[in-house]
């Protein structure tokens, strides 16, 4: 299936209130699943006969804070942050990205990380893949078995890939800086 196909199948399936967006342009097309859907819509993708994506290659946090002032006119974005799950299908030799758009702050409430349901029931893989995200990037995924950090230290504080992080200047006594 191309990505037109396959976005019009997931508009068809799920409404429009779950399929918010697309760019079916973009070198790797893209659908945008609304948040409180991709569970439900990672199951269809890879149960459905019709997509089979039997492969979560990657899932990754994206921060799109906006930058200095100086690069303001070129982002054309709201701060956010986004889940982007790269499929694949073995059987079927297509793939499609789908990204997920959160609020930086749960709620707006500087400090809570933004939720997403996990999709680890749906492929085994997005276990390790959200734990990294989680630790990394700070999104909580609602219903994960084990999300616990898995790269920076258990008592680390704060996500390193968030644009707004302050690195800090020692740890336990070692100098970071």
């Amino acid at each position: 299936m191309t990505a037109e196909e396959i976005r019009d199948l997931l508009v068809e399936t799920f409404g429009e209130e779950k399929i918010n967006g697309a760019n079916l342009d973009a070198i790797d097309p893209w659908v945008e699943v609304a948040p409180a859907a991709i569970a439900e819509v990672a199951t269809f993708l890879k149960h459905d006969e019709r997509t089979k994506f039997d492969h979560l290659n990657c899932l990754s946090g994206v921060d799109y804070l906006q930058p200095d002032p100086k690069k303001a006119k070129t982002f054309n974005h709201e701060p956010h942050i986004q889940v982007v799950y790269h499929l694949s299908s073995y059987d079927l030799k297509h793939k499609i990205t789908v990204k997920v758009k959160l609020p930086r702050w749960k709620d707006g409430n500087e400090g809570d990380l933004p939720e997403v349901p996990t999709v680890s029931g749906v492929w085994r893989i997005a276990d390790w893949h959200e734990r990294e995200t989680f630790d990394l990037v700070g999104i909580n995924f609602v219903g994960h078995p084990n999300l616990v950090r898995i790269l920076c230290a258990e008592d680390w504080v704060g996500h390193p890939l968030r644009k707004d992080y302050e690195f800090p200047l020692e740890y336990h006594g070692m100098r970071c800086k």
